[in-house]
């Protein structure tokens, strides 16, 4: 049985402020006030996990433990087949420079390696978001959200973030980089897996 979420105050173990964005839109509803990580001063933890969950929970438990409140962290990221997987929990990674993220670089990065295999086309990608849910107490709930389609080069679209523009998701023609930011959530990985922290947490 899911623990339900009963406060009227939920902290978003983030930074980004489109990600704080778009969970305060999807809560709404809920009558739920959205604060983030940053407004509360809280030091981002390093990521030492190997996995989206387990990333995710060391999110989630640090700021709820730092704060009191029930915390909500994701961690998320693409995975490439024909890179059997890669770069999976790194997807922010392949991004970092000197200069801070820049995913132009990790988009022309991941077509590289596609390219030096001569993989074939299409070439199978998923979005995958974890999201864990971390109460004072220790417990914490896991939501997972996927998000299948494939890759393609040159990249299109101006809107969304990270590898969105070289990103179309199954059963569209065109890229999440393409689509109305709103219409996006109803198919992402992240509204998936909101969907799924909704309905056992609020519903």
């Amino acid at each position: 049985m899911t623990r339900k979420f009963e406060g009227d105050t939920l902290l978003v173990a983030t930074h980004n402020k489109g990600k704080l964005e778009e969970m305060a839109h999807l809560l709404e509803p809920f009558g739920v006030k959205v604060v983030g990580a940053g407004e509360m001063n809280l030091p981002e933890p390093e990521e030492t996990e190997d996995t989206f969950v387990g990333n995710a929970r060391i999110k989630a438990h640090a700021a709820a433990s730092a704060t009191g409140l029930p915390a909500l962290s994701d961690d998320s990221g693409i995975t490439i087949d024909a890179l059997d997987g890669a770069p999976g929990v790194y997807t922010a990674d392949w991004a970092e420079t000197e200069n801070g993220r820049d995913f132009m670089l990790a988009m022309t990065r991941a077509n590289d390696a596609l390219e030096a295999k001569n993989a074939a086309h299409p070439r199978l990608a998923q979005f995958r978001c974890t999201l864990v849910l971390a109460w004072p107490d220790g417990h914490d709930e896991v939501f997972k959200g996927v998000a299948p389609g494939h890759l393609v080069w040159p990249i299109r679209g101006k809107d969304g973030f990270g590898y969105d523009p070289m990103f179309i998701p199954d059963g569209y023609d065109v890229t999440f980089a393409e689509m109305d930011r709103w219409e996006k959530n109803k198919i992402s990985h992240r509204g998936f897996a909101v969907a799924k922290f909704v309905e056992g947490c609020f519903d």
